[in-house]
């Protein structure tokens, strides 16, 4: 069986890209492993994303970034491209996978209901662990197992400076005297938007899938919602008999549900003849100059995106941020190795304010 996928570990500001090689390579053999074997677009990418979430270095699964609080709480997300079936969960603490949940309520919107129920897209909270241990996903008994020492660390260290500035603040409105205020540094900002994965694949079929999963922005208010979680922003799957599409989104998560980004990927590849200009143009018309969004900030994006052309058995996989660097891996089913790509941002190009778009062309043994 033929198939592709392509995988991300999130778009930022990656200063060492050698970190991510290995498990994005992994995570692509592990997702053809499934489709030579007769898998669906869906099972690989559920696979993908679980070696992901799993590793330790990326911020999702075991891994993700704290809450203000010091608590780890996870948002997932798959969409089934042929069904048109989406399915999410967020603010669990004691997922061990949260895709697997994800997947598991994908799956259920297409089984009937008693009393003609209408099955649940989202789920969140303890609502959702109940919902994922009742239908079989990994727990882990205490949600302190979800946190690895460089979410520990990098919690830690950005706490401190947070406490400093508050501290700072704080004296000084209560003396009389002007106090030094430290600048807040957009290091924070920078390593906010790192490590959210995602993947995106087609199998033998021609049936596309996309997948998110995201511990959220470092720092941030327990109980938000982020775009690994939100219908249209964080993945979005279409499959149609001239173009399948799928695509996967990282970065600033309120900006990215805001302009539901994904779903417009998406909707401008289906208007346009080349995907190199449907992406660049997604990215500067619905994105740097939504106005949705503050036009004074910088605005940090990435997006993983497959087409695939049924009747021509070929597609592209296209990868596009504005933020410093993206790292993302492929892999067909026909190749003995996965390609890794360390895509920086052009010298010329501000970070927040431009964005790149670049890809790769692969075809499919059907």
């Amino acid at each position: 069986m033929a198939g592709f996928v392509a995988v991300h570990t999130g778009a930022g500001n990656c200063i060492d890209e050698t970190k991510y090689q290995r498990v994005i390579k992994e995570a692509c053999i592990r997702a053809t492993d499934i489709l030579r074997n007769g898998g669906s677009a869906v099972d690989a990418c559920e696979a993908a994303i679980i070696r992901l979430e799993n590793c330790g270095y990326t911020n999702a699964g075991y891994g993700s970034n704290l809450c203000m609080d010091g608590s780890v709480q996870c948002d997932a997300a798959i969409m089934n491209g042929s069904t048109l079936n989406f399915g999410a969960c967020t603010n669990v603490s004691r997922v061990k996978n949260p895709i697997q949940l994800a997947r598991q309520i994908c799956e259920a919107q297409s089984n009937p209901q008693l009393l003609e129920r209408i099955p649940p897209m989202v789920l969140a909270g303890t609502g959702a662990e109940r919902y994922a241990d009742e239908v079989g996903c990994s727990m882990v008994a205490d949600s302190s197992l979800m946190i690895s020492s460089k979410a520990k660390f990098q919690f830690n260290h950005y706490k401190s400076k947070y406490d400093l500035v508050v501290g700072s603040r704080n004296n000084k409105a209560a003396s009389e005297e002007p106090v030094p205020v430290p600048e807040a540094s957009n290091e924070v900002e920078l390593a906010a938007s790192l490590d959210t994965v995602g993947a995106v694949c087609v199998d033998g079929a021609g049936n596309t899938a996309a997948g998110c999963s995201s511990g959220g922005i470092l720092l941030k208010v327990p109980g938000r919602v982020g775009q690994a979680a939100t219908y249209g922003a964080g993945c979005w799957a279409t499959d149609t008999d001239d173009l399948a599409i799928a695509t996967c989104t990282t970065g600033n998560g309120e900006y990215l549900m805001k302009t539901l980004l994904a779903r417009e990927i998406c909707n401008g590849a289906f208007t346009s003849d080349c995907a190199v200009t449907s992406l660049h143009k997604t990215f500067t018309q619905k994105f740097l100059d939504s106005p949705l969004l503050p036009q004074q900030q910088d605005l940090y994006a990435g997006a993983l995106t497959l087409l695939y052309y049924p009747k021509q058995s070929s597609g592209e996989v296209m990868w596009s941020h504005t933020t410093q660097s993206f790292c993302v891996g492929y892999m067909a089913t026909t190749q003995k190795v996965p390609k890794f790509v360390h895509s920086p941002l052009p010298t010329y190009s501000v970070p927040g304010r431009s964005c790149v778009v670049n890809g790769h062309n692969f075809h499919l043994r059907i």
